[in-house]
């Protein structure tokens, strides 16, 4: 048995270590309110089987004025090899949709600035340590993502490995604190990164193997006749 004095220093140092950690708030928002908006992050895509198929959603869940899952703000998905600007991964390139359709509303930079913390952002990859940085920086109300870092790397994706929980919790110095959920609905997110570097891997729904010009065999593309999936959601819809 310990000593009073080793007792009494030991429920100190707990009572100092609870006292010092935040604990989240018990999360109100219902799973299949997180599974929705994860599908409209896949939806958000240009294409059912785009090589870089990371779409994005930015979502105001106080507003359930018009859908009881809350309101689109924006979306977007990785425009690198569209634009190729390196940086621009689907959370930045969502993060600049939000700024432009604010602005285009009549919204000051200071409005802007301020509106991140009543907002969530939906990825269906985790987050890499830019865009987490990004999110920590906006002071988003959540990031909720689905297929993991560890799951991207093992599928052949050149990631840094550093998860977004790792660098959130190197942020105590930046203000608010962002809620961070990960793993939603990964069997429907973790296809869309499982083909393009593995040849026997099966093509995410609506796609097949085929040849596609400057690209070579064995490339996922969508069935004939098959649309793109990414719906015009680009519109400001919070008040």
């Amino acid at each position: 048995m310990f000593p009073p004095l080793t007792t009494l220093s030991l429920l100190l140092l707990l009572l100092i270590h609870l006292s010092s950690t935040t604990l989240s708030p018990p999360d109100t928002i219902p799973h299949s309110t997180r599974e929705h908006w994860m599908r409209a992050a896949n939806s958000a895509l240009n294409s059912p089987c785009p090589f870089e198929a990371f779409g994005c959603v930015i979502v105001n869940h106080s507003d359930t004025s018009n859908s009881p899952h809350g309101e689109l703000v924006c979306s977007s998905q990785n425009q690198i090899r569209e634009t190729g600007n390196p940086t621009l991964h689907g959370e930045v390139a969502a993060i600049n949709e939000c700024v432009k359709v604010l602005g285009e509303r009549g919204w000051s930079a200071e409005e802007i600035k301020g509106a991140w913390e009543g907002l969530s952002l939906y990825t269906n990859g985790e987050p890499c340590p830019m865009c987490a940085s990004a999110i920590r920086y906006s002071n988003f109300a959540e990031c909720i993502f689905g297929t993991t870092i560890p799951t991207l790397i093992k599928k052949g994706w050149k990631q840094i490995s550093i998860t977004s929980q790792e660098l959130f919790d190197e942020s105590g110095l930046l203000p608010g604190k962002t809620r961070l959920i990960g793993g939603v609905l990964t069997e429907e997110t973790d296809p869309l990164y499982s083909w393009q570097f593995d040849g026997k891997a099966d093509c995410p729904v609506g796609c097949q193997r085929g040849v596609e010009e400057h690209k070579g065999k064995g490339w996922c593309l969508p069935k004939v006749g098959r649309t793109a999936t990414r719906s015009n959601h680009n519109k400001m819809l919070i008040r």
